[in-house]
């Protein structure tokens, strides 16, 4: 997938596209840490079809990171059309952010069947071997989900504790019921997944 240079927030917004979920890198040129993430983010970019990638350098481009409070880079943006979804700080590993494509390349997909669907909400990390489970459990079954790395989302984190009183992951969130670890049958009930 090509991944487009954006050289002001006036481009950025006439690219983004309210159909799709796009991704912006915002990275500092020559910082050992956004050199990590630019390498890691052109890696993982390489087989995702239907979302839209960018980057644009902070140091050159001044007026993206004021719009949307970012201090630090490098710093992924998550848009739902022109609606920022999600922050994520720092350098991760390409299969980190190749997960996040995919998984927003499945949610796109899934929009698009049409099928009303109680809203699902996943919390969960990276290195969460039953995050990865569930996710692949509403893959399966066609459930269109949220992923937020509460790794890296402290608001989100902090509003998980809050609504379930508990800080282990995952968490899944379905229609404002939470449901601790991957309790299979209190999901399937929730849903009306036979299985």
């Amino acid at each position: 997938m090509n991944i487009e240079n954006i050289q002001s927030h006036s481009e950025l917004l006439s690219r983004l596209d309210k159909n799709k979920k796009s991704y912006l890198l915002l990275y500092k040129k020559g910082s050992e840490q956004s050199d990590c993430a630019i390498e890691n983010y052109t890696m993982a970019s390489g087989k995702v079809e239907g979302i839209q990638l960018f980057m644009s350098d902070v140091s050159v481009v001044r007026d993206i990171h004021e719009k949307y409070n970012v201090s630090s880079a490098p710093t992924l943006i998550e848009f739902e059309g022109t609606e920022v979804k999600n922050t994520i700080k720092g350098c991760h590993q390409s299969s980190y952010f190749k997960t996040i494509f995919e998984d927003a390349v499945y949610v796109t997909n899934t929009n698009t069947e049409g099928k009303p669907q109680k809203r699902v909400v996943v919390y969960s990390t990276p290195t969460c071997t039953w995050c990865n489970t569930i996710k692949s459990y509403f893959r399966e079954n066609k459930i269109k989900f949220t992923d937020i790395d509460v790794s890296v989302n402290q608001a989100a984190a902090q509003a998980m504790v809050k609504k379930s009183g508990q800080q282990g992951v995952p968490q899944t969130e379905i229609n404002g019921q939470m449901v601790v670890g991957f309790d299979k049958k209190k999901i399937n009930t929730l849903l009306g997944i036979n299985g």
